[in-house]
């Protein structure tokens, strides 16, 4: 960066968050004069200026506005295919009510993989994708699939998993002896599912596996997830694989990853449904949602249960439960916030953090 370029940042880099100075910094041209980078820093800081909050704004109020209105015209289509009949992604609603609780247990859950050159080529991709895919012993019986390994590691596999049982084999089959009495007998009918499920290859949870060309580079969508395991694989490109399950992402990357997930995946139904929200309303309910630290749902459990007031826990679901441990325990009710204000009909406090002005009266 030249001296008169270094100039025109030190004007603006107190009044413009880093971040878009840098990325103003990366988009220009070598070569641009002091007055045009001027001009260019002169209407960001307009358009940042005309972007933030004034002290004060109701935020809560109009994002809860922003996000229901449109939310209601959004359609049902609770699926879309990912090109294979067993890779379905839940869309629409249902994956923004799946969100908003923070569900433990998601419909459809998927890892999109990014990998490092040269594993993201084609030649590359479908070996990565076979090596990552949960093959069960059940699953090569059924597809007389055997040949793709050497009999001898079965036999070792099953050693290992199997107690109780003689293992023989012969050039084409494998016996397998029960020890026990013959009272024992059900063991060999539980033989049979076990062996089904021994796990051969592959990580586990990922059901199904389907490479995808992005860009000019090709990704791995799964079905299912095992984000750790996934990680740990030198091929993997860390920095931007990501899994669509909020709590995953949470045990294993940590409660701001988590709260990023939240932001990208509402936001992409969003878009996907053709809708217009400002990503800041978004960003809102994400941050109520992580705020303590952990991952709290926007349900009678999560966020709603810590509310100071009883008629807004009242408001939201089992209103009767409140109203009644709120007498019992003697609780009073401050009218704070907006949702008992609304119910009582009075006008509704706004302007968080603004300061009260008291005066003497005469």
């Amino acid at each position: 960066m030249s001296k008169q370029h270094e100039d025109v940042v030190k004007l603006y880099e107190d009044r413009l968050p880093i971040i878009l100075v840098q990325e103003v910094l990366e988009s220009i041209p070598a070569g641009i004069s002091k007055e045009k980078l001027t001009s260019i820093f002169d209407q960001l800081l307009e358009s940042y200026q005309k972007a933030r909050v004034n002290a004060g704004e109701c935020v809560g109020l109009v994002s809860a506005e922003s996000i229901g209105e449109p939310g209601t015209q959004m359609t049902l289509n609770t699926f879309h295919l990912a090109g294979v009949a067993e890779m379905n992604v839940t869309t629409g609603l249902p994956r923004i009510i799946e969100i908003f609780d923070a569900r433990k247990e998601i419909k459809t859950p998927m890892i999109e993989i990014y990998l490092k050159p040269p594993h993201n080529q084609l030649d590359h991709i479908k070996k990565f994708a076979a090596k990552i895919k949960e093959t069960l012993m059940g699953d090569l019986v059924s597809e007389y699939a055997l040949d793709i390994f050497n009999q001898n590691d079965l036999i070792k596999l099953m050693k290992t998993k199997l107690k109780g049982f003689a293992v023989e084999n012969t050039a084409n089959t494998i016996t397998l002896t029960h020890k026990g009495k013959p009272e024992e007998l059900k063991a060999i009918y539980n033989l049979k599912e076990k062996i089904r499920a021994v796990k051969v290859r592959g990580l586990k949870g990922i059901k199904q596996v389907l490479p995808v060309k992005r860009d000019e580079e090709y990704i791995v969508l799964t079905s299912g997830t095992n984000l750790k395991d996934v990680l740990d694989l030198p091929e993997v490109d860390g920095s931007r694989t990501f899994s669509n399950d909020v709590h995953e992402t949470f045990e294993v990357l940590g409660v701001e990853a988590a709260r990023q997930l939240i932001i990208n995946e509402v936001f992409k139904v969003i878009e996907e449904q053709g809708l217009n929200i400002d990503i800041r309303h978004i960003m809102l309910v994400a941050d109520i949602m992580c705020v303590s630290g952990t991952m709290k749902g926007i349900t009678r459990y999560g966020v709603v249960s810590e509310k100071a007031s009883v008629l807004a826990r009242a408001s939201f679901e089992t209103p009767i439960k409140h109203i009644i441990n709120a007498a019992l325990e003697g609780e009073i009710d401050h009218l704070t916030s907006v949702v008992e204000n609304v119910m009582i009909n009075q006008p509704v406090p706004l302007g968080t953090g603004l300061p009260g002005l008291v005066t003497k009266m005469r």
